[in-house]
C-alpha cells in the first residue's frame, strides 16, 4: 500500500539509498537524476505489487526488510516462485527496459518499505547516465541468472536442499535472521504440499538450524543451513558478485555499453 512519506515511521530517502544495494552505488549526480521522481511506499505481506499481464508503470527498490516474490501462475490456481528480490535489487521493468506487460505476478512476501519510481522517468535517467544504464543492464543479467538457476534447482534437487537455499536467500534479502512467513506460505513458494514442508521444518528444527513460532521462521544456524543447501545458492551469489562487483560498478571486464 502506498503511504504518505510522513507515515513511514521516520524513514527517509537517505535510508532508501543506503539500504538498497543498487541505489547505494550512485554518486551525487546520479542520485539527483532519480530523487525528484522517487516516492516512499510500504507494502504489507501478501500485497500485490504488480499483477501479471498488466503494463509496468514503475520500478520498486526494496530496503529495510521488504522481500518480493516473482510468481508464475499455473492452471488450477497454483503458483511457484521463480525469483525473490530484496534490498539487493529492484523489480518492475528491469529486464524489459520498457513498458511491456509483466509476465510474472509480483507480491510482497515479507512486509517492508521501498521507493517507487515511474518507469518512464527511470528510462530517461538511464539515458543521461552511463553508470545507470550499465548498472541495470548488469542487474538484469544477475536476475535472469537467478531465474535460470531456480529452474534447474526445482527440477533436480531434493526439497530439503531447496528449502535451505530459499531460507538463505531470504535472509540475505531482508538483512535479518527472522522471517515473517508461515510454513504454508513457504510450501506454496516452493511448489510442494504443506505436509512436505512441515516435515522438512521439523527436521531443520531438530538439527538446530531454524526455530519456528507464531508465523515466523528464525534462522539459528546459518552455517549448518548452508551445508544442507544445494550449490545453487552459492552459484547465484557468486554470479551476482561477479556481475555487479562489491561496489555495484561491475566485475572486471563486464560492461554493457
Amino acid at each position: 500500500m502506498d503511504l504518505p512519506i510522513d507515515t513511514l515511521a521516520g524513514r527517509s530517502l537517505d535510508q532508501a539509498f543506503a539500504g538498497n544495494r543498487l541505489l547505494a552505488t550512485l554518486d551525487g549526480n546520479e542520485r539527483a537524476l532519480l530523487e525528484p521522481h522517487l516516492e516512499l511506499v510500504e507494502f504489507a505481506a501478501g500485497e500485490t505489487i504488480l499483477p501479471a499481464g498488466t503494463g509496468v508503470e514503475r520500478s520498486i527498490f526494496p530496503f529495510e526488510g521488504l522481500m518480493v516474490s516473482m510468481l508464475v501462475e499455473l492452471s488450477g490456481g497454483r503458483s511457484v516462485e521463480v525469483a525473490s528480490i530484496g534490498r539487493e535489487g529492484a523489480v518492475g521493468g528491469i529486464i524489459s527496459c520498457g513498458t511491456a506487460p509483466a509476465f510474472t505476478h509480483v507480491v510482497a512476501q515479507i512486509a517492508g518499505p521501498a521507493v517507487a519510481m515511474p518507469l518512464h522517468a527511470l528510462e530517461l535517467a538511464k539515458q543521461a547516465s552511463p553508470h545507470l544504464r550499465n548498472l541495470f543492464c548488469r542487474y538484469s543479467d544477475a536476475l535472469l541468472s537467478q531465474v535460470m538457476q531456480s529452474v534447474a534447482c526445482n527440477a533436480f534437487h531434493p526439497i530439503e536442499a531447496r528449502a535451505a537455499r530459499w531460507l538463505l536467500h531470504a535472509q540475505d534479502r531482508v538483512g535479518g535472521d527472522r522471517l515473517i512467513l508461515t510454513q504454508e506460505g513457504l510450501a506454496e513458494l516452493l511448489g510442494v504440499q504443506r505436509t512436505t514442508i512441515n516435515a522438512v521444518a521439523r527436521v531443520f528444527q531438530e538439527q538446530g538450524l531454524i526455530s519456528y513460532r507464531r508465523g515466523a521462521i528464525q534462522v539459528t544456524d546459518r552455517t549448518g543451513l548452508s551445508k544442507v543447501a544445494c550449490g545453487c545458492y552459492q552459484a547465484v551469489e557468486d554470479h551476482f558478485a561477479g556481475v555487479l562487483g562489491q561496489d555495484g560498478r561491475g566485475g572486471a571486464g563486464y560492461d554493457c555499453d
